[in-house]
């Protein structure tokens, strides 16, 4: 199963009636548009319980988080570059990142065995590590959320261990998120992005409910834009040739951060804009759990030609 989305097109996340812009595109200026799909090889026949599946994205994000905070407070994060992105940045690994991708795969891997599993980094073939959750469900889920059975060879999980892993190597913590995305039949339906070295995590089930609402107004003549600080691109000329050069631009680091952004977020250590504009390449992992969130919050994803 996937998720249709388009890394060469211009992505917006509307919520509310307010254009998020969320680009989703390498080469503005290339006009041309390319679909992906987001989604593996069919998993076991049987059924998965979606409100189950989210109260286990919700600790494992949460596991993952610890993971993350343990190797940074032990300052033993053995950074390097695994590659480079498309504008020639290095991408950069840590034992961060494969801690957090260890923990958070094999908890969602034993718990839902027959479910297509997704993550950013390497998962070893030879590592049979069993990682257990007690499916509990806390409170608050089962007073949101109503169980719901779904085709385990429908659904797809997306895990992104540690979002602004460069940010993360500069010590620039407040951007630093967990997610945990899950989608049925191509469609975004959970999302859970977590802030581990500020305990706060967000989760939301679209047409089920959420811990986390949008903000009461946004400003849609001069909004504040988010724009990424590590991947800019011509993202600031998109922005000011878009709402004017009187809109207020803040640069930072992280997907999910720039999602939360956007909403009623009480963590004191997050920005707040309107908009968020992306215009360089982006994996599928970093935007999925936002975009779950924002269309449980009456949002939608969309490119400037059509609606993700």
């Amino acid at each position: 199963m996937g998720i249709r989305l388009s890394p060469l097109g211009v992505a917006v996340f509307c919520l509310l009636g307010l254009g998020v812009l969320y680009h989703l595109y390498s080469g503005f200026l290339a006009g041309r548009f390319a679909f992906f799909m987001l989604g593996g090889p069919a998993a076991e026949s049987g059924s998965v319980d979606l409100r189950e599946l989210l109260a286990a994205s919700v600790v494992a994000a949460v596991k993952g988080g610890e993971e993350v905070k343990l190797v940074r407070e032990g300052n033993n994060l053995n950074e390097k570059a695994k590659g480079k992105t498309r504008e020639g940045a290095d991408e950069m690994l840590t034992f961060g990142d494969l801690h957090s991708n260890r923990k958070m795969y094999y908890l969602l891997k034993t718990a839902f065995p027959g479910v297509q599993i997704n993550t950013e980094e390497h998962v070893d073939a030879d590592d049979q590590e069993k990682i257990f959750w007690d499916h509990s469900i806390p409170e608050d889920i089962k007073r949101n959320i109503q169980s719901t059975l779904v085709q385990a060879d429908s659904v797809t999980v997306w895990i992104d261990p540690l979002d602004a892993t460069q940010e993360y190597t500069e010590n620039l913590l407040q951007y630093v998120t967990t997610m945990v995305c899950v989608a049925v039949n191509g469609k975004p339906v959970i999302g859970v992005i977590h802030k581990p070295f500020f305990a706060y995590t967000a989760w939301a089930m679209v047409d089920g409910g959420s811990n986390v609402k949008a903000r009461s107004s946004y400003n849609e003549q001069t909004p504040t834009i988010i724009v990424s600080r590590s991947h800019a691109g011509t993202v600031k000329q998109v922005a000011w040739q878009t709402f004017g050069n009187k809109s207020v631009i803040i640069s930072a680091g992280g997907s999910g951060y720039k999602v939360l952004s956007l909403l009623d977020v009480p963590e004191v250590n997050q920005e707040k804009a309107d908009v968020y504009i992306h215009v360089t390449y982006i994996k599928k992992w970093d935007i999925c759990a936002g975009n779950a969130v924002l269309k449980a919050l009456g949002g939608s994803s969309c490119n400037l030609l059509y609606l993700l």
